[in-house]
């Protein structure tokens, strides 16, 4: 990752001497497995931003995505939602931070987010929440387990944003040693895809009303919406609730929207941008390739040989092989569109 000050005046020539990116130390700490993701999104900074603070919509947003272990087990409708109780210690112009349980988020302004599960004593029947009065900062302690999620918010354009997230944890199971990277990728971009269309309307309905009035269009009344109020609030009070294009946008205007498979596409925003994916197209398209080629060629043996020529055995099983080699290039490039190109979410049918 690269950080560059936007700020050309004189004044800001040294300013890394006195201002520092956003650092989180797990991420350059050799004993945390990491796990990054990049995607471009068709809505705004702004959207995305609050997204990300807000967990009380992911029962239902995410509905058959994310399984949410709830402690203890509370069940108030079918997606399984619950109350959730969110403090915010601080707000000022650098960002805020905030508690939730045993977890603690920090935002540090503008567009660095992240999420701390505190360090969790698991146990061989489950794990445990830290007593009240525990030392959250406790580090490297042997028998506690630590992760951290961390959103990179970057303003593109009116409408559109790129993220860059991840996770980092002092844990590991071998599962992860030989999982490939592009197997972690599909199920993040399951995730993001599941809400991605809401997300899209939700800005141009925010925007019909006017950014200053997004609480007309939202209905936040609870604790369970804290930090989303926060992120506004601090949007409203320190940014004038817009983003500063430096007249390169016209003002107040959104791209139209544009048909689902377009909206939701994988490939062009984050397939051809990442290393592992874009591997494993490559490869699994030559693949489909390769299984239509033996399919054509096995029945084109089986076509030009003369009855006697060939047994009635060998017949069978070069046509078997052509259907099983037809069949998988079809299996094939269903999956392949599907996790690389465009994955629908239809909320009504989950």
């Amino acid at each position: 990752m690269v950080w560059f000050w936007l700020n050309i005046d004189p004044e800001y020539k040294d300013i890394i001497m006195k201002k520092k990116p956003p650092f989180i130390s797990e991420m350059d700490d050799p004993s945390f497995h990491k796990l990054w993701i990049n995607r471009d999104f068709p809505y705004g900074y702004e959207v995305l931003a609050e997204n990300l603070m807000d967990p009380a919509h992911v029962p239902y947003a995410h509905y058959g995505v994310i399984e949410i272990d709830q402690q203890p087990k509370v069940k108030l409708d079918r997606e399984g939602g619950k109350p959730l109780d969110f403090v915010v210690e601080q707000l000022d112009i650098n960002g805020f931070f905030g508690k939730h349980l045993w977890d603690s988020a920090k935002f540090v302004a503008p567009c660095t987010y992240y999420n701390y599960n505190h360090p969790v004593a698991f146990k061989s029947n489950g794990y445990a929440p830290p007593a009240a009065g525990t030392d959250h900062n406790t580090k490297n302690l042997p028998e506690q387990r630590r992760m951290v999620f961390f959103f990179f918010c970057i303003p593109v354009s009116p409408g559109n944003s790129r993220l860059i997230w991840g996770l980092a944890k002092n844990f590991r199971s071998w599962i992860d040693n030989i999982t490939p990277r592009w197997i972690g990728h599909i199920a993040a971009n399951l995730v993001v895809d599941s809400d991605l269309h809401l997300l899209h309307i939700e800005e141009h309905k925010i925007m019909d009303v006017g950014t200053a009035n997004w609480h007309k269009a939202c209905f936040v009344p609870t604790k369970s919406d804290a930090f989303v109020v926060c992120f506004r609030r601090w949007l409203n009070k320190y940014s004038d609730g817009q983003i500063n294009w430096g007249g390169k946008f016209t003002s107040g205007t959104l791209p139209p929207t544009p048909p689902r498979e377009q909206l939701m596409d994988r490939y062009w925003s984050h397939v051809v941008n990442c290393r592992s994916c874009s591997r494993a197209y490559k490869s699994l398209k030559a693949l489909e390739v390769i299984l239509q080629v033996i399919s054509i060629v096995s029945i084109g043996i089986v076509s030009a040989s003369k009855q006697n020529v060939i047994s009635v055995t060998a017949r069978t099983a070069v046509v078997s092989m052509a259907v099983v080699c037809f069949t998988a290039s079809r299996w094939l490039a269903h999956f392949i569109y599907k996790n690389f190109h465009f994955h629908d979410y239809n909320h009504a049918l989950h």
